[in-house]
């Protein structure tokens, strides 16, 4: 009975800490899996959750296979490992869902600080935080083998830096993964060999943000000192600089220069921070819309004829090209970081929206026009 009493004891303060942890998190990041059904989240905690999306009944098919030894990314295999985990969506929102259906089907530790940045491979899910970026194998995490893989530091000035890693960004035609964040540098590490092949150097102050603009190909990166820069990787150079707080219809002295979110598509390119959320015109640096949202935004994104955006604020907002602001979606966080739309040509019928921020709550929509049901940690 005394062993029974003091065990009872540490596991009472076990489910306050995790209360306490789930009332004080934050969800920076998230990633799709390369199946299209699964979401990865990452938080403060230095953990990453795997939710089922909310699809039809399925089997889930993996492939795991074994590669060289010098290799960082898997050859293809024909060795199937099929995962069964139906979620149905109708049950999902029906009056009797258990809250047990909405929590994470695994969550493991993944690096010692916060989560900052995600992204997913055909086969890998990368994941950054202060300092390095890990690789985890897809079909290991979702048998519940949750390995580290690999890791890599960038080559920092000095040994005693640990700047964290703010964005990651994956340039598949060239094989490339690209990390920025509080060194002011962007990383391309060749994801064949994890060899580091360039530093590019011209921010002043940390990067928040990356964007690839394929048709180029060039990369696009936001950050402290208030410039979106330009960066051709066929030379490693930078060939383009927009420093948008100097635009008098975008300055906003107030919310301070920096950049916390930008997108591109084709010539077109939309940032935000705290310069007024603005639609910019590439080959002639001139912004063309200025969107009328106080609030600095965070996470930007084209969809369709749309862009959404989020950041302070429980909304997702949902604007016209022409700045007409056509919608404003209530969530449940009261802060948005990040956005993840999954497109993934393999799960049609897994194409929602979700959304995650200054909770523990990762909000799916179903459509644009309302909040479905959460996610939770």
């Amino acid at each position: 009975m005394e062993r029974a009493a003091q065990q009872a004891v540490p596991l009472g303060q076990m489910e306050v800490f995790q209360a306490l942890q789930r009332l004080h998190m934050t969800i920076f990041s998230q990633s799709v899996s390369p199946c299209g059904k699964f979401l990865a989240a990452g938080n403060n905690y230095g953990q990453i959750a795997i939710f089922r999306y909310p699809c039809p009944c399925s089997p889930l098919s993996m492939s795991s296979g074994t590669w060289p030894s010098g290799g960082l990314m898997p050859p293809s295999s024909d060795t199937q490992a099929p995962l069964p985990f139906p979620f149905s969506l109708s049950a999902a929102l029906s009056s009797e869902a258990k809250e047990e259906s909405k929590k994470p089907m695994v969550t493991f530790h993944a690096h010692d600080g916060p989560v900052y940045s995600m992204v997913s491979t055909d086969r890998h899910l990368l994941s950054a935080g202060d300092g390095e970026v890990k690789a985890w194998l897809w079909a290991e995490i979702l048998k519940k083998g949750c390995k580290e893989l690999w890791r890599r530091q960038p080559p920092y000035r000095t040994s005693l830096e640990v700047p964290e890693i703010n964005a990651l960004l994956l340039v598949p035609k060239e094989n490339l993964l690209i990390l920025a964040g509080g060194d002011c540098q962007l990383h391309a590490m060749d994801l064949e060999t994890g060899t580091f092949m360039w530093a590019l150097r011209g921010h002043t102050d940390y990067i928040h943000c990356l964007a690839l603009r394929e048709r180029s190909p060039e990369v696009l990166s936001g950050g402290e000192d208030g410039a979106v820069r330009l960066w051709d990787l066929r030379t490693a150079k930078e060939v383009q600089t927009v420093e948008v707080y100097k635009h008098e219809e975008c300055s906003r002295p107030h919310n301070g220069r920096w950049i916390g979110c930008l997108a591109t598509d084709s010539d077109w390119m939309v940032c935000g921070g705290g310069p007024a959320l603005t639609l910019w015109h590439l080959r002639s640096s001139t912004p063309t819309t200025v969107f009328p949202m106080r609030a600095p935004q965070k996470h930007v994104t084209f969809y369709q004829d749309l862009i959404l955006s989020a950041g302070q604020g429980r909304c997702v907002n949902q604007w016209q090209l022409s700045g007409e602001l056509k919608a404003q979606v209530p969530g449940s966080s009261p802060g948005l970081l990040s956005l993840s739309l999954n497109q993934q040509p393999a799960a049609p019928e897994c194409k929602v929206l979700t959304a995650a921020g200054n909770s523990c709550r990762v909000d799916v929509f179903t459509n644009l026009g309302y909040r479905a049901f959460s996610l939770s940690f």
